[in-house]
């Protein structure tokens, strides 16, 4: 079935669905018996607020919507011109093509091309697979050009540990095994200061042990990840009863933004939590933090796997 948001995918096993739609290689939807551990949205509808999509060649806020690499400057189309940035990559609106497709398992892929800002060809191949224990989404980006590229990539799940409405997100218990916070500017969202997450406002952005959110304000990114013997950090969000989802991390992932979906007055407002796995933080393009340059041939692959907590 094709729809607004591109041709439809299912892939059950079990109790569990997974819902995917071509147009961004968007993840729409993922559930285990019945219960939503992401926020979905309708395969007829147009994707809201980046949900499930894929983000590159670079993740979050780009500023000015410019950069330089290797001396020469490059002009981004301004796509949050309220705030004078471009923002979550070229991708969003590419329709990727199916490679392989089963019960069970997908893989899509789609070519960034050259284009204003762009002038480099990366391939992205993204593969989702379903089991009993879990969602795994991966991405493999290979860069096609003669020349050597910059590149950043993220996801945007927006992760549920209940029933999504204003303020839900309140209630729900963060497990974030973070060390350090990027604090950025109230009204562009861009980099200001990395600090550890113990030594700013009383511990405000602590939660590496596990508590409520409350009343505290998310739209920030965090490294400094505690990794388990594999490279992998997870980020758990849970409720009262401990039942909820977790996002785990492979190591290519060095950063994860978290997002209260704080829209005052909307239906949405505080309504799930955006957890993004990003390889590079706000505006990498220009500080060139952990930014990866492919060189021609070359591949960087990342995954992050979504498993449902408790009963």
């Amino acid at each position: 079935m094709r729809t607004i948001s591109g041709q439809q995918y299912v892939l059950k096993v079990g109790d569990s669905e997974a819902h995917i739609a071509s147009i961004g290689a968007t993840l729409r939807g993922y559930s285990c018996h019945g219960v939503d551990l992401l926020m979905p949205f309708d395969a007829a509808e147009e994707r809201p607020a980046m949900r499930g999509a894929l983000l590159a060649p670079w993740p979050n806020r780009t500023a000015n919507a410019e950069y330089r690499f290797r001396g020469s400057a490059y002009a981004l189309p301004m796509n949050e011109p309220e705030r004078g940035n471009a923002s979550h990559g070229l991708v969003s609106d590419l329709d990727f093509t199916p490679i392989s497709e089963g019960a069970q398992e997908l893989t899509l892929t789609a070519m960034v091309g050259p284009q204003p800002g762009y002038p480099w060809s990366i391939r992205l191949d993204v593969r989702f697979v379903l089991r009993e224990e879990g969602l795994t989404q991966s991405v493999t980006a290979t860069n096609e050009s003669m020349e050597s590229a910059p590149f950043g990539m993220g996801g945007h799940p927006y992760l549920l540990a209940g029933n999504p409405g204003p303020t839900a997100v309140d209630g729900w218990t963060l497990e974030l095994p973070a060390n350090e916070v990027l604090l950025v500017d109230p009204v562009r969202y861009l980099p200001q200061k990395l600090v550890y997450v113990d030594e700013y406002e009383r511990g405000c952005f602590d939660f590496r042990t596990p508590r409520k959110i409350g009343q505290t304000v998310l739209n920030n990114a965090f490294t400094g990840l505690a990794r388990d013997g594999t490279g992998r950090a997870t980020v758990r969000l849970f409720n009262g009863q401990r039942t909820g989802v977790e996002l785990e991390l492979s190591a290519e992932c060095k950063w994860v933004q978290l997002y209260t979906t704080d829209v005052p007055g909307s239906p949405v407002h505080r309504h799930a939590l955006a957890v993004e796995p990003m390889t590079c933080p706000p505006d990498a393009l220009n500080s060139g933090r952990d930014l990866r340059v492919l060189a021609p041939g070359e591949s960087v692959h990342v995954e992050w796997v979504l498993r449902r907590l408790g009963g």
